[in-house]
């Protein structure tokens, strides 16, 4: 990536920040105020200083000195509540726009394609909305507000140092571009280091989630020496762009504060000579001396925070990134239309052609036309890779078909919002995912507002509510990650709940059942009809038992449709489905077969 697209993404990042800082204006003027007030306040004790050496100390006169000494004590009184204020303030603004930024990086994440995901890594994301957000809080809430208090030092500083001592002034400008060419240099190299420090660390965080989330399969493998040598090499890469970065901000430091300390212990020599011989006070040298100081640490302070903007601009541009990513689901489509009330169930798929985005060059649904009636059961059937599952995720639409149309009662589904859309289906998938949470939060993910008596009565027509009642808190029992402690048939049970409470006209059931022990299989399959009845239902078909129930068999290969019809005609027409049925379905032929 060149240096031209970098700061052209930094520019956009700042604009981005910009819009989320504007909302809380009254915000950022109480603090610009506070800040103006600090500033000047710790600017002005130099001409305390100078009072106090000239009229309190010089004098020998208790009075002037107690004066002198009560006007520094009022500034420094003014000095805290400015400081409180600033702080409280910058710090409020920092929290709350990084809550916001997150609240709409997640909406948006979670309304991408899932092609997106497929190309990139869920736990990388992660890190980009968890690690990076907290570096520009950082920056929002603090670095920002130090890199203004100190250039207002700055400026004001080199000011009052020529109000005091223009001979003396002229000395500390002339380091200044001895100051400026280093920061300009090795903020150059920072900024680019920077971005890349962050993908780093967001490889980190990702190799630890992934293993993490699969250790069962890690332990179970004994992988773990190759795991801690893989993540070693990961760690230190991380480590390695990351001592880059801080070693060119630890040059920019130590050069800006060498140089410029430098610069003010010339001013105390000469002025030191000056005053010796009589041509300036010795508080009009302390003056200049403290205001050399601020200028000087004001000067460091902003090389060392050059280095976190830069940070912070490279962590932006992740964010921005995201943000501007575009789904390929247009959540609110031209021509937007609504599905007649209630929704029938009639599914059409005419002459669809698909390829997943990652893999365009590879058909995964070839020409497939196919009807199917409200109420009715269809069981697909095909070996794997035939796209039984893809079908399912272009009735979602998770992704839109490249050619054909999918109708849903008569309506193109690209003309309905996907939010409507979706209301029409329920999915249970072949490996249920469960959340955090408790068993009624997952029970009642498809419905929200549903009662608990609600969520009871789905549990019961599951036949999960015996098991869930013999949980320590029932109900409110918390699951841990993916439903960590359950049985494979509890979790399917819970899936099954959840789609009964959903109450959707369609039901789309990649059936799981094959996986599962035979009393767990058995209490599945009681829960099914119950299930399936006046609903529009379409079967990844693993087992005979729900092959035979279907009212229609559609037997797919290498996504075409080979052929369709119940079992019986299928075992004696097609080679295919009587392949199928004798090694997955185990079922008996007729003798002639």
């Amino acid at each position: 990536m060149g240096v031209a697209t970098i700061a052209r993404q930094h520019r956009r990042a700042l604009i981005l920040a910009r819009d989320f800082v504007l909302p809380y204006r009254k915000a950022v003027a109480g603090a610009l105020v506070a800040l103006v007030i600090t500033a000047g306040i710790t600017l002005s004790l130099g001409q305390g200083l100078r009072i106090l050496v000239d009229q309190g100390l010089a004098t020998q006169s208790p009075s002037m000195l107690a004066q002198s000494v009560g006007l520094f004590f009022l500034l420094v009184l003014g000095l805290a509540v400015g400081s409180f204020a600033r702080f409280y303030l910058v710090s409020w603004i920092g929290e709350r726009v990084v809550a916001d930024i997150r609240k709409q990086v997640f909406n948006h994440l979670l309304d991408l394609h899932p092609g997106f995901y497929e190309s990139n890594r869920s736990l990388e994301i992660q890190s980009r909305f968890t690690a990076d957000t907290t570096v520009l809080q950082s920056v929002i809430g603090s670095t920002v507000s130090i890199a203004l208090r100190n250039l207002l030092m700055l400026f004001g500083g080199v000011i009052l140092l020529f109000v005091t001592n223009a001979k003396l002034a002229s000395v500390i400008i002339f380091g200044f571009p001895l100051v400026i060419i280093p920061i300009l240099f090795y903020g150059r190299r920072v900024r680019k280091l920077s971005r890349l420090s962050q993908d780093r660390v967001a490889d980190v965080g990702s190799y630890v989630g992934e293993n993490l989330n699969q250790i069962k399969t890690v332990q179970a493998f004994n992988h773990q020496p190759v795991d801690r040598e893989r993540f070693a090499a990961v760690a230190e890469n991380a480590f390695l762009i990351a001592r880059d970065r801080i070693l060119q901000r630890a040059w920019l430091m130590t050069l800006a504060i060498t140089l410029v300390m430098g610069a003010v212990g010339v001013v105390i020599w000469i002025g030191g000579l000056d005053v010796i011989a009589g041509r300036i006070s010795p508080g009009e040298l302390a003056a200049f001396v403290f205001y050399s100081l601020l200028v000087g640490i004001a000067a460091g302070a902003i090389s060392e925070v050059i280095g976190e903007l830069q940070r912070a601009a490279g962590a932006a541009a992740r964010i921005f990134e995201l943000l501007q990513t575009p789904t390929e689901i247009d959540p609110d489509p031209a021509g937007v239309t609504t599905l007649p009330k209630p929704v029938s169930g009639e599914i059409e798929f005419r002459q669809v052609s698909f390829s997943y985005p990652t893999r365009l060059e590879v058909p995964v649904i070839r020409d497939l036309s196919v009807r199917i009636g409200a109420g009715e059961t269809v069981a697909l059937v095909g070996p794997s890779g035939a796209g039984k599952s893809t079908l399912f995720d272009l009735l979602l639409r998770f992704y839109d078909p490249q050619q054909g149309t999918i109708l849903l009662d008569g309506t193109d589904s690209r003309r309905v919002s996907p939010k409507e859309l979706r209301r029409c289906f329920a999915l249970v998938p072949q490996t249920p995912a469960l959340f955090h949470g408790t068993i009624a939060d997952n029970i009642r993910y498809g419905c929200p507002g549903a009662s608990l008596d609600e969520v009871v009565r789905a549990a019961r027509i599951a036949h999960a509510d015996q098991f869930i009642r013999a949980l320590p808190r029932g109900y409110d029992t918390a699951l841990g990650d993916t439903g960590l402690g359950l049985s494979g048939g509890q979790k399917q049970r819970l899936a099954i709940a959840r789609a009964l409470l959903a109450d959707a006209p369609i039901l789309l059931l990649d059936e799981a059942t094959s996986a599962l022990d035979a009393e767990s299989e058995h209490l599945v399959q009681q829960a099914m009809p119950q299930l399936m009845s006046g609903r529009t239902t379409l079967v990844i078909a693993h087992r005979l038992a729900t092959v035979q129930h279907a009212d229609r068999i559609l037997v797919m290969d290498q996504g075409t449709l080979l052929d369709s019809g119940p079992h019986d005609e299928l075992i004696r027409r097609n080679p295919l489905y009587a392949r199928l049925a004798e090694l997955q379905f185990r079922a008996t032929f007729d003798a002639g077969h």
